[in-house]
């Protein structure tokens, strides 16, 4: 079996490929839990010195998943726009690796993220990896759908 080897960068998220990725999690999203998530989301907030954007890719060069963090409030980051293309065997897990390094680095002590309770696969591959469920914060307080989970770093 060939062992994927995967190039993680930090990336423009308005880039073509940036762009084709979120559009795939969008649609899943959209098939998954009935909202594409696009309204909570802005690459405006993804940009800057405490913000990653970052694009997963194959030997090729070709794009297998992205996912970034925002600013949230001191000292806590908000992963955003997790995606791994369907059969990216390994391609989540080493982005989530990547975000969470790059959180710490820029001094953040805890990541947090809201997923919805429909979406399975999301909540038991953040439990897998270390996250926590939280009370749900911001917009998503009060929403029954929506499960929020953090990871100290």
């Amino acid at each position: 079996m060939k062992t994927l080897t995967l190039q993680l960068r930090k990336e423009d998220p308005t880039a073509a490929d940036s762009v084709q990725l979120m559009d795939e999690l969008s649609s899943a999203l959209q098939a998954i839990t009935g909202d594409s998530g696009v309204a909570s989301f802005d690459a405006a907030d993804v940009v800057g010195p405490a913000a990653c954007f970052v694009v997963a890719r194959d030997e090729h060069g070709n794009p297998l998943g992205c996912g970034a963090f925002r600013p949230l409030q001191p000292g806590v980051a908000e992963i955003k726009r997790m995606y791994a293309r369907h059969g990216a065997s390994g391609v989540g897990s080493a982005l989530l690796r990547f975000l969470e390094a790059e959180a710490a680095a820029l001094g953040y002590q805890a990541v947090w993220l809201e997923t919805r309770l429909v979406n399975r696969r999301a909540v038991d591959f953040y439990t897998a990896r270390g996250y926590a469920r939280i009370d749900n914060y911001g917009k998503y307080i009060g929403n029954p759908l929506a499960v929020c989970f953090e990871k100290q770093l």
